[in-house]
């Protein structure tokens, strides 16, 4: 069926209240950000629904793009009639929605909302009219009040009268911008990528702060991390990638730190640089892709020296969740089989084969006093590069040629 919109439904930001219009208002946004290749698509955000006018664009690509959308409860394709249509428009219509998904035996219910009281039918005689209407139409229909095959909408608006059998869950949460920004240190691990998802998730606009180590990280691997971050722009917003270079922080680090603390004093470099372009960019916080235990520096002792070198809040939704229950939120995301190409970021490189699990904060603290922190970090800062990424791009993809010419 040639659907004329698609019906948004508001999910927890209805409950609001005075804010309510600015939810609503980012919410168009981001759904406007993410269906920005559908051109003759136009949004129309009203208070108790978002109405996405197709004009003639392909229904099911359209939520395709919109099930990723946080902020959004349920969603329905819908045939829209002018608010005076007869009754017999509607009855054509709704003949017209179950023809398209009637089986040999179909169960089905009308559910009418009469938001325009002026409608010269009641709530009743529309559910009463309509239904005879269709049994006479159909020998294989049967009505079923609680469990029904089919259940057809009726909303009869003051904007017109909308017909639906479709109601399709949304991705929940609240519209990305809404919750405050942030960054997010990004690897190309699996991790990460749900963190920032989580976070998200919670309305959290987030800038990508991804450390890079040429020639000990690759072209492929940065690729890859922006790659990821056009996977989570498709929740609802494009994304700043803020590249930093690491290399000379990581063999300064490597020759003068003993090797136990390596892993802890090079974490605590890209905290307290992150901790600066978050500061820079007016955000309020930094989020980590960190499961407790999962590794060396994921201890409470190795969270606690790290954490030493900002006063920002240090957020990380993954806490408490085990490898397992993060690999099943990537495969859901879409992002797992991009995580696990095997390409080296700078988390995996000059990895010590006994590091500290359990870091001294006063050794960690002497240690680093080995080599210039101020002005390296400084340094990094200076030189990062910032793209704005955005749903759908790949960046493998486009470097294909240049790729292959390393194999």
């Amino acid at each position: 069926m040639n659907y004329s919109e698609i019906m948004v439904r508001y999910g927890e930001l209805s409950t609001k209240g005075k804010n309510r219009k600015t939810f609503i208002s980012q919410l168009a946004n981001n759904v406007k950000s993410v269906l920005r290749e559908f051109e003759d698509v136009t949004i129309n955000a009203q208070r108790d629904r978002l109405h996405v006018n197709l004009n003639g664009a392909d229904s099911d690509a359209v939520m395709k793009n919109l099930d990723r959308v946080f902020g959004i409860e349920t969603y329905s394709p819908v045939m829209r009639l002018d608010k005076d249509s007869e009754i017999s428009d509607i009855q054509l219509m709704s003949k017209q929605m179950i023809e398209d998904e009637i089986s040999e035996s179909t169960t089905f219910k009308i559910t009418t909302k009469r938001q325009n009281k002026d409608f010269n039918l009641s709530t009743y005689e529309l559910n009463d009219q309509i239904g005879s209407y269709l049994l006479d139409n159909f020998e294989n229909l049967k009505v079923d009040l609680k469990h029904p095959d089919i259940n057809l909408r009726i909303e009869v608006r003051m904007s017109g009268i909308y017909l639906s059998s479709k109601t399709i869950q949304g991705a929940l949460g609240l519209p990305v911008g809404t919750g405050g920004r942030a960054t997010m240190m990004l690897s190309g691990g699996i991790d990460s990528p749900v963190a920032a998802y989580m976070a998200m998730k919670r309305g959290v606009k987030l800038d990508m702060v991804h450390f890079y180590s040429p020639p000990y990280t690759s072209e492929q691997a940065l690729a890859k991390a922006k790659d990821l971050a056009s996977k989570l722009a498709g929740f609802g917003s494009s994304i700043n990638f803020i590249q930093v270079p690491f290399t000379k922080i990581q063999e300064e680090v490597k020759e003068k730190v003993p090797e136990g603390y390596l892993m802890t004093i090079q974490r605590r470099f890209m905290l307290k640089i992150t901790a600066e372009l978050t500061k820079k960019r007016n955000a309020t916080g930094v989020f980590t892709g960190e499961s407790l235990g999962q590794v060396a520096s994921q201890t409470m002792e190795s969270m606690m020296a790290i954490n030493d070198v900002t006063s920002l809040p240090v957020l990380r939704p993954l806490l408490s969740l085990d490898k397992t229950e993060i690999i099943s939120i990537a495969r859901k995301i879409d992002t797992y089989d991009l995580s696990i190409m095997p390409f080296e970021d700078c988390c995996t490189i000059f990895t010590p084969p006994s590091p500290k699990t359990k870091p001294d904060l006063e050794k960690t603290r002497h240690f680093e006093k080995n080599v210039d922190v101020d002005s390296m970090v400084k340094e990094a800062v200076d030189n990062i590069k910032v793209t704005k990424i955005k749903a759908g791009e790949s960046y493998l993809n486009s470097q294909e040629d240049v790729f292959s010419e390393l194999l």
